[in-house]
């Protein structure tokens, strides 16, 4: 009995260990590729055999970068549009998912619906109107295109994620902050914010990823080199004749980078801040 039992334990654990490992392979080995590439010249680059590891390590496509001012530009950009537009969609989506969350009002349920309906629309079938609305205003090329644009795709699932986190703290807070004289605005920034850190930081985490990566409408959107972001200038590297592989992989990593340090430093929260959004809307 004792040997089934603990055949019944161990079994299912190395399976799981087993699955783990194929998971980490799978998704580890193209960011390896990447990297080592980025390492290598373009002529080793397509080596026959492929090889993983060069031959000969050289920072050559990472110099070409930092040397280039364009490029470094291309980073600037990307971090002021999506840090930008993550404090803002964050501020406002915890002052609207308050209102979702502890009021009763008109056309709550209608507001409700209209935000969930957002997120079925595919984003490039707005990008005639959006361009049209753009060049009509006359911000196009500019970050302000580019910061609305965004935030009006990050809004949405940012008040949804933060309405069903906020509903997870009783109204008892509230109204104990009432009763002892404060107003709303105080048990909101007092009470509730320093109990939802967990899912102002998985918010926080999927707007800037979703901010940093965006491409399509960054590239409509833009006409100048010194407007353009990370995923634009790494297409731009494909030329009409060769195209920079190495360049390509090393500002792929450096892309990356940001996004990596952000999810490894937030990971404790964003996984408990996913979590509780979603238990409860």
């Amino acid at each position: 009995m004792a040997k089934r039992s603990l055949s019944r334990t161990i079994v299912p654990t190395l399976l799981t260990y087993l699955g783990l490992a194929v998971g980490l392979v799978f998704a580890g080995f193209p960011i390896l590729w990447m990297f080592f590439t980025s390492l290598k010249s373009n002529t080793e680059i397509f080596a026959l055999p492929p090889r993983l590891l060069p031959d000969h390590f050289t920072s050559v496509a990472y110099l070409a970068i930092f040397n280039d001012p364009t490029k470094v530009r291309f980073f600037i950009n990307s971090y002021l549009v999506a840090g930008v537009v993550t404090v803002l969609t964050v501020l406002i989506a915890i002052v609207t998912a308050y209102a979702f969350s502890r009021y009763t009002f008109r056309l709550k349920k209608t507001l409700n619906v209209f935000i969930i309906s957002t997120q079925t629309v595919p984003p490039i079938t707005l990008l005639i109107p959006y361009f049209g609305m753009v060049v009509a205003f006359g911000i196009f090329n500019t970050y302000f295109a580019l910061i609305l644009t965004y935030m009006v795709f990050t809004l949405p699932y940012a008040i949804l994620l933060m309405t069903g986190y906020l509903n997870t703290f009783p109204k008892e807070l509230d109204e104990a902050v009432l009763v002892d004289g404060g107003s709303s605005w105080t048990a909101l920034w007092r009470v509730i914010i320093p109990l939802s850190v967990p899912g102002i930081v998985a918010t926080a985490v999927y707007t800037f990823l979703l901010a940093w990566n965006e491409f399509l409408f960054a590239l409509t959107l833009t006409k100048s080199m010194d407007m353009r972001t990370v995923p634009i200038g790494i297409e731009l590297l494909m030329g009409q004749h060769a195209f920079e592989w190495n360049e390509m992989m090393a500002m792929s990593v450096l892309g990356s980078l940001p996004l990596l340090v952000l999810y490894l430093i937030a990971q404790r929260y964003f996984l408990a801040g996913m979590a509780a959004g979603s238990v409860k809307s």
